[in-house]
């Protein structure tokens, strides 16, 4: 598939490193220019590219920027991409260390809501509750005892499934966890956020995860 990566933190720069070693033509852009970038192109085979150029005939976009940069994309990012182009978001909503406040999530809009919202085209949450390292280095092949599960969140079934079969490909058992506006239930402070359960862990993680944000992640 043509993949496009906006951001290149540790997230993005995983998700670079992985799809290309398995073989997608990866796209990655960062706010600071594809120049910043070569080196990551150099060891991976990706293309280095502009934001606005990330979209571009992508089967695929993956948003992995921090919350408060989101109003920061380019107005009409996806006006070339195509109907069908499946957007996912990584991201996470930190206020004290990082965001700053953001009222309507804490008034109790789901994080990725809020940034479908303001990307202006539907998304799947996914990738968001493991760590950079973890999804670097813990993949193992489809049915291995003990797999760790990640769970996937949006109201498009067919952009869910096309996310679903990535995270397989990357090495990790893939776990329906229901339209974005339960994606609340694998943000930060939540039962399986960055706590590498397997299938059944997930599922019974995202059933006990409550809809109040813990102290810790709130403004």
């Amino acid at each position: 598939m043509k993949i496009g990566i906006i951001g290149a933190g540790n997230i993005g720069a995983t998700l670079t490193r992985r799809l290309t070693a398995l073989g997608h033509d990866v796209a990655v852009a960062n706010s600071r220019g594809p120049h910043t970038l070569q080196d990551l192109a150099e060891e991976t085979g990706a293309r280095a590219v502009t934001v606005e150029e990330a979209p571009r005939e992508a089967d695929v976009v993956v948003v992995t920027i921090p919350e408060c940069r989101v109003p920061d994309l380019p107005a009409g990012l996806f006006a070339d991409a195509g109907e069908d182009t499946v957007v996912i978001d990584t991201g996470n909503y930190y206020p004290r260390p990082r965001d700053g406040r953001i009222d309507e999530i804490e008034n109790g809009l789901p994080e990725s809501r809020w940034v479908e919202r303001r990307l202006g085209r539907p998304v799947v949450k996914a990738f968001n509750n493991i760590y950079a390292d973890h999804l670097s280095n813990l993949g193992r092949p489809a049915g291995t005892p003990g797999r760790i599960a990640l769970p996937v969140a949006g109201d498009d079934p067919r952009a869910k499934d096309v996310v679903m079969r990535l995270v397989d490909e990357l090495g990790f058992d893939p776990v329906d966890a229901g339209g974005l506006d339960e994606s609340w239930r694998q943000q930060p402070g939540t039962p399986v956020y960055t706590t590498d359960k397997d299938a059944a862990g997930v599922r019974r993680a995202l059933a006990q995860a409550g809809p109040e944000r813990t102290e810790e992640w709130r403004a």
